[in-house]
């Protein structure tokens, strides 16, 4: 159901929960009390019987958290995870291309890009003849755009109430639910605040606490965008991250709750090369719609002119019809992946087009990252994973982000539907190996 706004029974009862979440968190001397932050609140109705005996887990993504930044930075907080439970010391490999909305919505749904439909951050669908943007509240919030079942609806659809303090594709509707607690997004809000937040849902009554909550933090993406990944800024925003996770895993230990922590990434980052690589100029896209470097041809003819024209103009990029893509990219299947398919061979910036004379052109920022992560290792995510269900002190090798879903499924007593990843990839890092809960 879509949100809709509550009763004044309901929206007393709401408040009174939030009230006593609030008040139960006591703060810190160093962390003053915030005020209320805009939750929303879909009414999903309470946990089942089962729901309130599962475990809990906290699913936090640091957005561009490079795989070796931990180590090279000395990020003692997720190395300790790590030790106490599992990690990825070589990195976790997430889908192509490697960018914010699709690789987080693959985390969620085990499903590659091609897939679930994010892929890329803008894009195009000619069915609809419209585009989707990563900054167009339209879009983002109509769950139409997205396919799959993100773990939050998959838990709902199964009488497990969920949280998400920001996730892509939690502000919408997909798979028939929304997360019972849910916040529009803002990066502004407080980093402390919430921490808080998620501790203040730990702490409602078990019929209404959720056991499924996201937490999203946008650094170090947006440093080792403007700064590139081997400024002192970037490592900055890196040990900034991890003392939250440290403060975040001391409160979550406090609440004496069965608690999974698992902290990823969405992507890495590389610093880019040279200044724009721009299509246009080695190739005629007259009728062409385009999306960053994404190109939509509206015939077939054009669509091979265009091929043909760009397929030895370059060695920074290569270029395929969409249907030969090659299949470890998983990008083949979706008409929103454009025709043909341009693929940078390096970290160089490329784009369909340059932006009109009138306005300034400036050079491409120093880190980048939706490059294919086979080629370009700077690409690997990062994953730290520690709880009552996790061994300890595992690590695991390079393994692709699509097994995630079922991973957390598991642990949380769900039963999944099909999807891209396996259980059986990760279960040996689950106590009791992937074994059938028997919920």
């Amino acid at each position: 159901m879509r949100f809709r706004a509550l009763s004044r029974v309901a929206l007393a009862s709401l408040a009174l929960l939030f009230a006593a979440g609030l008040a139960a968190q006591q703060p810190s001397l160093e962390d003053p009390p915030n005020p209320p932050l805009p939750v929303l609140h879909v009414d999903n109705g309470s946990n089942s019987a089962a729901a309130q005996r599962a475990h809990y887990v906290v699913l936090v993504s640091l957005d561009g958290f490079r795989w070796d930044y931990a180590k090279r930075d000395a990020a003692t907080h997720l190395l300790s995870l790590g030790r106490h439970g599992v990690w990825a010391p070589d990195g976790m490999i997430p889908s192509y291309p490697s960018l914010t909305f699709p690789n987080h919505f693959t985390i969620v749904t085990g499903l590659y890009p091609e897939h679930h439909g994010l892929v890329a951050n803008s894009f195009y669908d000619e069915t609809r003849q419209a585009r989707y943007a990563i900054a167009d509240p339209k879009a983002v919030t109509d769950g139409s755009w997205y396919s799959g079942t993100p773990l939050w609806s998959l838990a709902e659809s199964q009488g497990m109430r969920t949280a998400c303090f920001f996730w892509p594709g939690s502000e919408a509707k997909i798979a028939g639910f929304q997360p019972t607690y849910y916040l529009k997004f803002d990066d502004k809000i407080d980093d402390n605040a919430r921490i808080q937040q998620v501790l203040s849902w730990l702490r409602l009554p078990a019929a209404d606490r959720p056991h499924f909550i996201t937490l999203y933090y946008a650094e170090p993406d947006h440093e080792g965008h403007e700064f590139g990944p081997d400024a002192p800024e970037t490592k900055a925003a890196v040990l900034k991250v991890d003392a939250l996770i440290g403060k975040l895993k001391a409160g979550l230990d406090s609440t004496g709750l069965p608690i999974d922590l698992v902290v990823v990434s969405d992507h890495g980052m590389a610093r880019v090369e040279g200044g724009w690589i721009t299509l246009d100029q080695f190739a005629d896209l007259t009728g062409f719609d385009t999306a960053g470097a994404l190109l939509y041809g509206k015939s077939e003819q054009d669509r091979a002119r265009v091929y043909n024209q760009l397929k030895q103009a370059s060695s920074q990029f290569v270029v395929y019809r969409r249907k030969d893509v090659p299949a470890a990219l998983n990008y083949s299947q979706n008409p929103r992946s454009g025709d043909p398919v341009v693929i940078a061979t390096g970290p160089y910036a490329l784009r369909a087009h340059a932006p009109p004379a009138a306005r300034p052109d400036p050079p491409p920022i120093p880190g980048m990252h939706g490059y294919d992560p086979r080629k370009m290792p700077q690409m690997k995510a990062s994953f730290f994973a520690a709880g009552p269900d996790i061994v300890e002190g595992k690590t695991v090798a390079p393994f692709e982000n699509v097994n995630l879903y079922p991973w957390l499924a598991h642990m949380l007593g769900l039963t999944p539907p099909p999807s891209d990843g396996s259980l059986n990839v990760l279960s040996g890092t689950l106590r009791d190996g992937g074994a059938d809960k028997g919920n």
